[in-house]
């Protein structure tokens, strides 16, 4: 009898062994298990493993990774006529484009093939995008020119730019470009499509604080050669120039509330920090801060010696007539424009701080800067700064 007991679990668990290896060609068997786990408890299991089968073959791979990464809600509820179409596209752009086509899997899968960038509502962005911006990539003749091309043209193409007035923060294409505005999360979310519409690995970064607590920011990433860089929605500068350069620089790694973070798709055993989302752990996160600092610290080592860069220092005060201690400052964010362009920003130090603690950034000699903050009244203030050949203090204040 306990022989036959025996023989019957090594038959049943042939037979589950067997079940679970029946995945057709083009599947590894690395993604046998995570797919056993992924389709086990998903009411489509038929349905997605007929997905799986119906595509080419050089495609499955790419299917079998969504399929096994893809959030418990997307697998059970989510088009699968979109996800097909989704992965035929990629897999078009992929053949189109050498740069994507010369892409590790690893880098096409995570950072290419995804349908969705975070949280935001699932579109069918794929077609759409790539009709807007194949024609602009197709002239281009490698990847970095193609990122500064469609970035360049983004904004007239798509017809969004920032906008506190609209409707969520984590809107999807769609509903950005219905609106023709978006929150800057938005707006990364629509540069990642674009950019991941003509075959250039891109994902989604940010803070949810930076290390003055003054906000947050998103933005978006891109991998050239192997090299990940930084950029805005139709920035007016090169790669790893953001306006932002200076806060994300001063970043703590590890700190979750002040940490840059940068989204995978495929788990990673960290999650990205959703503002809009704080209690959510759905969209896996890589804490990407060291890379910042150590930008930070070449650029500004370099402008200190460059010899066309000057300090500029600002403090704020309660008025004019409080001005020659620590407890008459005021901490208050202030935003550094050199002509439409903002450059910088921070927040200016508190009464608890010595009074030779300034905000400070390092700016080109000879130009025109604008200072903008708000007094005690929240009224909107532009202080004009005219730096030459050496350091400048600006006092500012809260009270006119």
């Amino acid at each position: 009898m306990k022989r036959l007991i025996t023989l019957l679990a090594a038959a049943s668990l042939a037979a589950c062994a067997a079940e679970r290896n029946t995945y057709p060609e083009g599947i590894p068997e690395s993604y046998h298990a995570p797919l056993d786990e992924a389709l086990s408890s998903s009411p489509r299991r038929e349905a997605l493993d007929s997905l799986l089968r119906a595509l080419p073959a050089e495609r499955r791979e790419g299917a079998a990774f969504l399929v096994a990464n893809m959030p418990r809600g997307d697998r059970d509820t989510m088009s699968l006529a979109l996800l097909a179409e989704n992965i035929d596209l990629a897999y078009r752009a992929r053949e189109r484009y050498a740069w994507c086509a010369a892409l590790p899997d690893s880098v096409f899968f995570n950072e290419v093939l995804p349908y969705a960038v975070v949280d935001e509502v699932r579109d069918s962005w794929r077609e759409d995008m790539f009709a807007r911006f194949a024609p602009v990539a197709d002239r281009c003749a490698d990847m970095r020119s193609a990122v500064e091309a469609v970035n360049a043209c983004i904004a007239s193409t798509v017809d969004v730019e920032y906008n506190t007035l609209r409707e969520k923060t984590n809107q999807s294409p769609s509903e950005s470009m219905r609106q023709h505005m978006a929150s800057c999360t938005g707006l990364s979310i629509l540069l990642v499509d674009a950019l991941r519409s003509v075959g250039i690995p891109a994902r989604f970064a940010g803070t949810a604080a930076w290390h003055d607590d003054r906000g947050n920011h998103s933005w978006t990433e891109v991998m050239i050669d192997g090299r990940w860089y930084f950029t805005e929605y139709a920035p007016p500068r090169a790669l790893d120039r953001t306006w932002f350069l200076s806060d994300a620089g001063r970043a703590t790694a590890g700190d979750r509330d002040h940490a840059v973070y940068a989204v995978s798709f495929m788990p990673t055993g960290d999650w990205f920090p959703m503002v809009w989302s704080e209690q959510s752990r759905e969209v896996h996160g890589i804490d990407v801060t060291q890379r910042y600092v150590d930008v930070c610290a070449r650029v500004e080592d370099s402008k200190a010696a460059d010899g066309r860069h000057v300090a500029l220092r600002i403090a704020m005060f309660r008025d004019s007539g409080h001005t020659q201690h620590s407890a008459d400052r005021v901490a208050a964010n202030v935003d550094i424009f050199c002509g439409e362009e903002q450059i910088g920003g921070g927040r200016t130090a508190d009464p608890q701080r010595d009074m030779n603690d300034f905000l400070t950034l390092l700016v080109e000699k000879n130009r025109t800067y604008t200072l903008l903050y708000e007094d005690a009244s929240g009224t909107a203030c532009r202080r004009p700064v005219e730096v030459a050949d050496s350091p400048v203090t600006v006092n500012l204040y809260m009270n006119r």
